[in-house]
């Protein structure tokens, strides 16, 4: 392996990690000197790459945008298209054309040679029957980011109507059905709606306290509660 391609695996192995990764664990996945980490580190902040920490508490990658985008491996490759296959498959038309966009980058900085096995692809995605795309999913979607309420008139399985407003957070895709997952005023707990049985739907101005990401933390910590693991 060469210096360069070194540099551009600790940058990888780096990426990898949200919080700091320590020297030895960054040699044991090269197969290289922790010295050999502490060089290629001081090398790659030299060169503008934005690393933070030190010897003995870890390295934090904090930003590459400088660096050319690094080439996929054949399995990376096989990983994207077999998600992007999907999300063409199973989501709604602004889905797939940002899954086609999407793949369109990806075709304009790869190889020839992996532009023909994105041409010929042997992974494939099967469906069940015909996908029914709901017309709320971009109004949701466009809501959980913007961290705007919902109302909703909603009829559960049982055919009964009611009124929520919510604070959305989460969309569960499944193989025919899709989840939204938020926090219900009326309930005043996490609740589950399906899609498909959003009678109508309004997306309101108004946002909820906090972040989205204090909303997610309190919905995974709900889902943990709700479902311990088994040990």
């Amino acid at each position: 392996m060469t210096k360069t391609q070194r540099l551009l695996e600790l940058v990888q192995l780096l990426r990898c990690h949200r919080y700091p990764v320590t020297a030895q664990t960054l040699a044991e996945q090269l197969s290289i000197s922790v010295r050999t980490v502490y060089r290629d580190i001081i090398s790659l902040q030299q060169q503008g790459v934005d690393i933070e920490g030190s010897a003995g508490l870890g390295y934090l990658l904090k930003s590459d945008g400088h660096l050319p985008p690094l080439m996929f491996s054949r399995h990376e490759l096989d990983a994207l298209m077999l998600g992007l296959n999907w999300v063409s498959r199973h989501t709604d038309p602004e889905l797939k054309s940002a899954a086609n966009h999407a793949l369109a980058k990806i075709q304009a900085v790869i190889p020839q040679h992996l532009s023909l096995a994105i041409d010929h692809q042997s992974l494939l995605i099967a469906s069940r029957g015909e996908v029914v795309f709901e017309t709320h999913l971009p109004a949701i979607r466009q809501a959980i980011h913007q961290r705007n309420k919902v109302s909703l008139q909603y009829k559960d399985l049982k055919d009964a109507s009611s009124q929520r407003v919510i604070w959305p957070v989460v969309i569960g895709y499944f193989d025919r059905v899709r989840l939204l997952c938020g926090w219900c005023e009326l309930r005043q707990d996490f609740r589950n709606f399906r899609v498909d049985r959003i009678e109508q739907i309004e997306i309101s101005h108004e946002v909820y306290p906090g972040t989205r990401h204090q909303l997610l933390k309190r919905w995974k910590e709900y889902q943990q509660l709700r479902y311990p693991e088994s040990g």
